[in-house]
């Protein structure tokens, strides 16, 4: 089995913060940078996991920069560099606690919520007599609150502004970013015989205006569909063939975890793992077009930190003494 990478504790010259999120350490470097290193932790149902899976930060990392890059020009973007494989260096901007999940399709947890009776979410009402992972009439966005802890929960425009969240002009400014990027993220999956179906977008403020921060279109933010037998599939009732995280949900699911209090999660062989593993690393030729190239395995915190060292030195040179110990 590969080396993991599932904790951090770095400590960068100019270190004035550290965040360790699910799946993501955040370090704040001089209260203007962040320093983003996506490890190979995972997440279902808000809860982490036990076990890392191999390739797994270096999958997302990569396929975000790829997506940051190529969406540029539509939205503006956190990002500034990547000195490692793992690692994303970019701005620090003020994050607005509210995520924009936009979907194309009926499935997931919406699925679930419509198959129960549901026929309104997020305050937008949804048709009658729709089957799983069929396409709506057109994507719909459905906000959650951004938890610190515990579950996100669903919220619409109307209360997110009621509540202060955001201001009615910063939402609004956030669903059009949404639409759009949702958009180049479709085309670009279609170009590659996927689907993507549903994703999440995260928003932080730079100067007062605001910017597209954290990862966009990959497998842990959203899920593909294959578009070859998707209309088969569909008509015949079948689960559809995806590339995405749900499949480690359902696993969880069948086993009898979806993370509420008293249930365990299920032993992760290394079968199981190695699974994972190859689903990003599918997803990640898939969407790129590229070959997967594993980064060296050995001393992984050791190449991490010369990387950003040196990444730090050149964005600002007076920082540039490493400490001992890093």
């Amino acid at each position: 089995m590969a080396t993991t990478l599932t904790q951090t504790s770095f400590n960068f010259p100019g270190q004035t913060a550290v965040y360790h999120g699910k799946v993501r350490d955040v370090y704040t470097i001089n209260d203007s940078l962040m320093v983003m290193v996506a490890t190979d932790r995972i997440s279902a149902f808000d809860v982490i996991l036990p076990e890392g899976i191999p390739y797994k930060g270096q999958a997302l990392n990569q396929i975000a920069a790829y997506m940051l890059d190529a969406t540029a020009d539509l939205v503006p973007n956190w990002k500034i560099a990547v000195p490692d494989p793992m690692v994303t260096v970019g701005y620090k901007c003020e994050g607005l606690r509210l995520e924009m999940i936009i979907r194309g399709y009926l499935a997931g947890s919406a699925w679930r919520e419509y198959k129960a009776g549901m026929r309104e979410l997020c305050g937008v009402k949804l048709p009658e007599g729709m089957v799983e992972n069929q396409a709506f009439p057109e994507p719909i966005i459905t906000p959650t609150t951004k938890a610190e802890a515990g579950h996100d929960e669903n919220i619409s425009r109307e209360e997110a502004i009621a509540q202060g969240i955001v201001t009615a002009e910063q939402f609004d400014t956030m669903a059009a970013y949404t639409r759009a990027l949702f958009k180049k993220g479709s085309e670009m999956a279609a170009d590659k015989g996927l689907i993507l179906v549903d994703t999440k977008y995260e928003f932080g403020l730079r100067e007062g205006k605001v910017i597209l921060i954290d990862e966009i279109h990959t497998p842990d933010s959203s899920r593909y569909f294959y578009a070859d037998g998707y209309e088969e599939r569909l008509k015949a009732g079948e689960p559809q063939k995806q590339l995405s995280k749900e499949f480690v949900r359902e696993w969880l699911m069948a086993n009898g975890f979806m993370g509420k209090e008293g249930q365990k999660v299920p032993e992760m062989t290394p079968e199981f793992v190695a699974q994972v593993s190859d689903r990003y690393i599918e997803l990640f030729e898939h969407i790129t077009g590229k070959k997967f190239e594993p980064a060296p395995e050995t001393d992984l915190t050791d190449r991490i930190a010369s990387n950003v060292l040196s990444c730090l030195s050149e964005l600002n040179p007076a920082a540039a003494e490493p400490i001992p110990g890093v």
